[in-house]
This record gives structure tokens, sequence and C-alpha cells, in this order.
């Protein structure tokens, strides 16, 4: 059977080809210098002309410690200081390649090593209060871990003339440094097939790009009035291009806030910035409902929710509020948004219509009568992965098409998620890879057949459950084995079910499908 192509709506592709600090430039030309671009729960706005000189001035001290086209590490979290750093390092041509903290050193590692990384950008207030000084500690070896606080310490008068000077013609201060529309304009992590982390390249087109996509769909619901609440990290494509990115090129103020995980103070900070609009996911969505006070999310009119399946209790739990959830779709690939409903164009048990400029294929998958494995192409589509057996080098997806590995079915340009071709869980919007949990266990009890699937749960979307042959399998030395290797405690499997054999098929390959369905019978065990 053929593939499915879906064309393209239309897209303006030439307006999107350039950098994000030009974007950003062209933002506060347009909005005004004088307009607040950010604020965070320090509580002092910063304006575009601010951002842009902090970013010139940062920028030159941190070009001076780096080389041109360096990958940076990145590791700080949702504050107005990352944004600063963020553009300094785009706008002097280096590449900020962002970290994902909460991920464990084995991670860490992994993704500093095929960057390849060998500067870390930090701050040492932030690390000293996500307790990561023994993680940074790890990573030092090798590389230079450059921290903002000394660096500010460093800054003179001088510095900070030129960077005036400069803010008046960018343009031409930064001829020597500035990158192209194809360059890497950034590095993403995201597991990979067997745990170790994928870095996604995307370029500045890729991300000005999916910016205006998103802004284009959203056309008619979303102005420049509105103000943005943004809980999200940047180290999370999610974070970084629909709740910063795009906002800040389009005129709009982003609240941002370092942990989506602190349910009680992101709605606090919504209440008291007038927050319109909050991009978040499920999970997320349910702990600010549940523990925000009165009046603290009355503002919210739209909620943009990604990553994972809204629940219909979380859109019960919005309701009193009269707040509009519209579920969207996409990939760190991809920019990472390919899907939204809208409000006038919503379709309940889908993320939406397809964004402006992307092509769809659906590839026909063995059992699948409806629908098909979704690959994309469009102008939001990464530059390639990092290839882990040549560091540095970056592999394009084939022809331009990435293939996102859901199987998807698209009615009236409506795209329903069937499932995943891949074996990755969703759990709080993180992807978690069951095949390197899997490994992480076998190591622990070798001998044994081992299988982590993933289950439905009513808080998280989905959890992990082990199946196991070894009878007397422990959860305290899983606990102990997963912290030994690095791994995040969000990849700890919550229960352990043990069974006397784990279904094989009849090749002799483990019976995925079946140890599932088997984990399912077992559950009212746990």
């Amino acid at each position: 059977m053929a593939a499915t192509e879906l064309p393209a709506q239309p897209f303006d592709v030439e307006a999107a080809r350039t950098t994000l600090f030009q974007a950003l430039l062209a933002a506060a030309g347009k909005h005004g210098r004088s307009r607040i671009a950010l604020e965070d729960p320090e509580r002092k706005p910063l304006s575009y002309g601010s951002l842009v000189l902090g970013a010139l001035v940062l920028g030159r001290k941190l070009s001076a410690l780096t080389r041109p086209g360096e990958k940076v590490g990145l590791m700080l979290p949702n504050v107005q200081g990352m944004a600063v750093t963020l553009f300094g390092l785009s706008a002097y041509g280096r590449v900020p390649a962002l970290l994902n903290f909460t991920a464990g050193l084995k991670n860490l590692t992994a993704a500093c090593e095929i960057g390849p990384i060998s500067t870390i950008v930090t701050s040492r207030r932030f690390i000293d209060q996500a307790k990561l000084d023994d993680i940074v500690e790890a990573l030092a070896p090798g590389r230079r871990v450059i921290y903002l606080e000394d660096v500010r310490k460093e800054l003179t008068s001088l510095d900070k003339a030129i960077g005036a000077l400069a803010s008046l013609a960018p343009g031409l201060a930064l001829r020597s440094h500035a990158a192209k529309p194809d360059d890497p304009a950034v590095v993403l992590f995201t597991s990979g097939t067997e745990g170790k982390p994928k870095g996604v390249v995307l370029s500045h087109a890729n991300l000005v790009s999916n910016a205006n996509q998103i802004f284009q769909l959203a056309a008619g619901f979303l102005s420049e009035r509105d103000i943005v609440m943004n809980p999200l990290p940047a180290f999370h494509s999610f974070g970084l291009t629909a709740a910063l990115l795009m906002p800040l090129t389009h005129g709009m103020k982003v609240v941002l806030y370092p942990s989506p995980l602190h349910y009680k103070q992101v709605p606090k900070l919504i209440g008291e910035t007038g927050a319109t609009f909050l991009f978040a996911t499920d999970t997320f969505l349910q702990g600010y409902a549940r523990a925000a006070d009165e009046g603290d999310l009355k503002s919210v009119r739209y909620v943009v929710a990604g990553a994972e399946r809204v629940k219909p209790e979380t859109r019960k739990l919005w309701e009193p509020y009269g707040t509009t959830i519209l579920e969207g779709y996409g990939c760190t690939e991809c920019s990472p948004v390919l899907a939204c409903n809208t409000p006038v164009a919503m379709r309940d048990g889908t993320v939406g219509r397809l964004l402006p400029g992307i092509t769809a294929k659906l590839e026909p998958v063995e059992g699948i009568s409806e629908g098909g494995r979704l690959c994309v192409k469009g102008p939001n589509v990464m530059l390639g992965y990092l290839n882990a057996d040549n560091p540095g080098a970056i592999m394009p997806p084939e022809g331009g098409w990435h293939d996102t590995g859901d199987i998807v079915s698209i009615d009236d340009g409506f795209v329903a998620i069937k499932g995943r071709a891949k074996r990755f869980a969703k759990l709080g919007g993180e992807m978690v890879s069951l095949a390197a949990v899997e490994s992480m266990v076998a190591g622990l009890w070798p001998g044994h057949n081992h299988v982590v699937v993933a289950l439905p749960d009513l808080r998280k979307g989905e959890q992990l459950v082990l199946v196991t042959e070894k009878p007397d399998a422990e959860k305290k030395a899983l606990q102990d084995e997963a912290k030994r290797q690095g791994f995040p405690e969000l990849w700890l499997p919550k229960a352990i079910l043990v069974t006397a054999t784990i279904p094989v098929l009849g090749n002799g390959k483990i019976d995925y499908g079946g140890t599932r369905e088997l984990a399912i019978t077992m559950r009212p065990l746990l």
C-alpha cells in the first residue's frame, strides 16, 4: 500500500529565514524597546531594549571564552538570566546546547560527549539551590564551567558602554559574528531508542519558522496584548519555542517560572501578573487547578497543552475558570509544534490540524487499517541528529522527512494519535526509553527476563511497571541500582510484577504487547 501524502497549508517561508537574534531585534523594533518582554519570580520586568542590551553585553564576554560555532552547554533554570544568556550566545554565533539538569548524571554525561560540549554555562546560585553540586563536579573534568556570577563581576563600565553602542547598530556590531538562517541555533537532547540521549540540532530558520507557524495558526485569538505564563524548562522544545520564542518574537510579555512542579507558586504568579495564556502539560494542569487559591487562575483565557493527552478530569478542573484548553502535538525534531486545536477549529479526541507549511505523509503500518505512521516535512524540521559515533557530525533526515514514530489518523485535517510505534513512555511530559530501563534492570538481575511496560496513570498519564521472572525482585534493590547508574527517579518503575514466564512470539522474541496485557491483568495485585 502506498503512503498517503497531505499537502501543506500556505506559509511564508521567506519571512522566517532569519536568525533568533535578528527576530528579537525585529520584535523590539516593531513593538518598541520600552515594551516589557520578560518577567520572572523576582518581579523585575525586563524590556525588549534591556533584553537586547543584556544579550549583547553578556554575549560579548562569553564570546571571549568560547569559539565561533561552538556548542556551549547551558544549564540554567527558566528565569530571565537564561533568556539573556541564550540570546547572548546566539547573537555572537555560539550554539546553546540546553542541558536537561533533571536527567541524571548518566544522560548529562552522554549529552556532553555527543555534542561534544567542552564549555558549560551555569549559575552558582542555581547549582546550590537545585543541589546539583555533585553533578557539576562530575561533569567538570575536561570541561570549562563558567558561572554567570563570575562573568558579571568582571563586567566593566567599558563593557557596558560597548554594549550600549552595539545596541544602537547591532547589525554592524555583530557583522563578523553573524550566523545564517540555516546554521545550527540550538541543540536539544531527547532520549534515544536505547536510552542514550539524541542530540537534535535545530537551525535558526527552524525555530523562527515554528514560532511563526504557531502564531499564524493562532491568529484571531492570540495577540501582542496577551501575557504568556511559561513554567516549562527551555531544555524542552515546547518550553523553548512555543512558550518563549513564539511570544517574544511577536510582542507578548512572557512570565517565566523555574519549575513547573511548584503547583502552588505557579498559579499565584499567574494571578499576580494577570497572565492570559498558559503553556503546560496535562499533569501540570491538574496540579495547578488543585492547588490554586480562589482567583489565581481567573485571568487565563487559553491553555495550550502538549506532551501528553489531556484527560477529561483535567478539563473539569479548569471549567470553573472559563478557560479553554487547546490540545496540541509535536516533537523535538520539529521545533516542536506540528498540530494544535484552536477555538475556531477544535475536535475532541484530536490534537488539531497541522500547522501551515507542514506536509504530512502516512506510511502504512501492518495491522493498522486506519491511518499510518506519521512522517512530516517542512521549514521547522530539524537539521538532523548529532552522530554519537562521530561527535559533532549532523545526520540530516532523509529527503527532509522526519518519521515521528507515531501512528495517527487524519480526518478533515484533524490529527488523532492512535499510538506510538517506538517503545517510549511519556511521564509528565518526559520521554522515557523502556529499553534503557530494561537494560538497567538486566544489569542488576542477569539471568532473568525483564520487560518494562507503560500503563495508564490517572495523574501522570502513564506509569512504568516492571514485569520480571525473578521471583524475589525487590524495589529497594532496583532503587539503589538506578541511583548507582545515574538514572533519574522518573525512570524508576513504580511497581514490580513477578511472573513465571514472560510471553514470547513464535520467533522467540519478547511479545511486548502480550506482556503489557499480562501486566494489565495482574494490575489489581499492585
